[in-house]
């Protein structure tokens, strides 16, 4: 933990909003500087996956939001912490490991797009931001599920580095992958992402804009840090 900037002294919880588009290193570089700063670490991201794995998993079209609709309300999802960071349960079930598959990502991305869906996890969102310094990451913090947060970041990264990320980390567990159609789910999930009428991806208007295409991870994580910090003590970044 940063050592006296992140106390009592300063009265209430900071909170961090990270967005921004698929494999721009949203959650490694949260996660890294959550850690530096003994901040709790929110991936809403891994949520939606919860979502849509379930629906998956019942034979449900993700595409079809009056199906994923009909399941809602006997899906459950839960965030806990232990000392290697964040779980999520559906169910009661772990499925930190399975929720990252290829296949998820496009029903994550699918079921985002449904109102219902997004009401039903921001209500979660919120409760875990209310009572602990958090950085929460995803595609609509800033502007829709913590409007409030005293530090927001837009990152973002060129769409062939992004693509070449997200290779290297699905590698890195064993999935054989291919470039074209990794870049490919991308740019779907952009569309996706930016196109939706509720809550859409989109920098908010109090956002630090970040492009850390040319960045390595520690440097992404200094600069969070550094915001972080300005931010906490009043300065203007």
């Amino acid at each position: 933990r940063m050592p006296d900037i992140f106390d009592e002294r300063f009265g209430k919880f900071m909170k961090i909003a990270i967005d921004g588009p698929a494999g721009a290193g949203k959650s490694t570089i949260s996660k890294g500087a959550a850690k530096r700063l003994g901040f709790v670490y929110i991936d809403t991201g891994a949520m939606y996956r919860a979502i849509g794995l379930a629906a998956v998993r019942r034979g449900i079209d993700t595409a079809d939001a009056e199906g994923v609709k009909s399941i809602l309300d006997d899906v459950d999802v839960a965030i806990r912490h232990n000392e290697n960071g964040q779980l999520i349960f559906l169910n009661g079930e772990d499925v930190s490991t399975d929720i990252r598959l290829p296949e998820i990502s496009v029903a994550a991305s699918n079921v985002a797009v449904i109102p219902e869906v997004r009401l039903k996890l921001v209500e979660l969102q919120r409760k875990l931001a209310a009572d602990t310094d958090v950085i929460m990451d995803g595609r609509d913090i800033g502007t829709y599920v913590l409007p409030d947060a005293e530090l927001k970041i837009y990152l973002t990264a060129s769409v062939e580095e992004r693509a070449n990320r997200r290779c290297r980390e699905l590698k890195e567990k064993g999935v054989e992958t291919d470039f074209d159609a990794v870049k490919a789910d991308i740019e779907y999930r952009d569309k996706n992402d930016s196109g939706r009428e509720f809550a859409p991806l989109k920098p908010a208007d109090d956002s630090v804009y970040m492009d850390n295409t040319d960045m390595t991870l520690e440097e992404s994580i200094d600069k969070v840090c550094e915001l972080a910090h300005s931010r906490r003590v009043g300065n203007k970044v």
